[in-house]
């Protein structure tokens, strides 16, 4: 299957509503939440991107003390968002091209990073980094191995991609991180590939 990957957007526009119904609640990311801000305090400002809803990482994120800032590039996505913590932190913008001018202590890119082609990726961990602080935690989810393939959103296809792990701890590494974990297909997390880096 050939697939388009400017067309990820629209997908999210259009099956906004059935993505927030269908999305697990559960939080079986807890485990890698919580090492992801082991290293943070309470108030330290996160960024979530590709924050979707805001359900479940956001909502976990503000319930555990942190200042949140969430990123998407669906309209319609950002507004159950808005609609249920108003007072949060949500912005309009593509991870392929955002510049928010500010650092964060932590970045999260949960089932959002993956829908970049590798060039993208590439690029985008490039930009992570500088949006990201010195002693700061990166968390994203990607695929177990380089390739292309799909996923499906509310029914409708949509593009996935990944590096290889030494792909991904090299371009960390270009970028002033360092991987400190990664585990594909954790059993845990309904398989979810999971890459942790701090920035040095």
């Amino acid at each position: 299957m050939t697939l388009d990957p400017d067309n990820t957007r629209a997908v999210y526009d259009r099956q906004a509503r059935t993505y927030d119904e269908q999305r697990s609640r559960v939080l079986f990311e807890a485990r890698w939440l919580a090492r992801f801000t082991a290293s943070l305090k309470p108030g330290d400002h996160v960024l979530d991107l590709g924050c979707g809803t805001g359900e479940p990482i956001a909502r976990w994120f503000m319930a555990e003390g942190f200042t949140v800032t969430g990123v998407d590039f669906s309209d319609a996505m950002l507004e159950i968002a808005q609609s249920r913590w108003p007072d949060c932190d949500w912005r309009q913008a593509d991870m392929r091209d955002f510049e928010l001018n500010q650092t964060f202590d932590g970045i999260i890119a949960w089932n959002s990073f993956f829908h970049l082609t590798a060039d993208e990726q590439t690029s985008c961990i490039a930009r992570m980094s500088r949006h990201l602080r010195s002693g700061g935690m990166l968390m994203l989810t990607v695929g177990p191995s380089a390739g292309e393939e799909h996923g499906t959103v509310g029914g409708e296809a949509v593009y996935h991609a990944s590096l290889s792990p030494a792909g991904y701890a090299t371009c960390l590494e270009e970028n002033g991180m360092i991987m400190t974990g990664f585990l594909a297909k954790d059993p845990e997390t309904q398989s979810h590939t999971v890459l942790m880096a701090r920035k040095i």
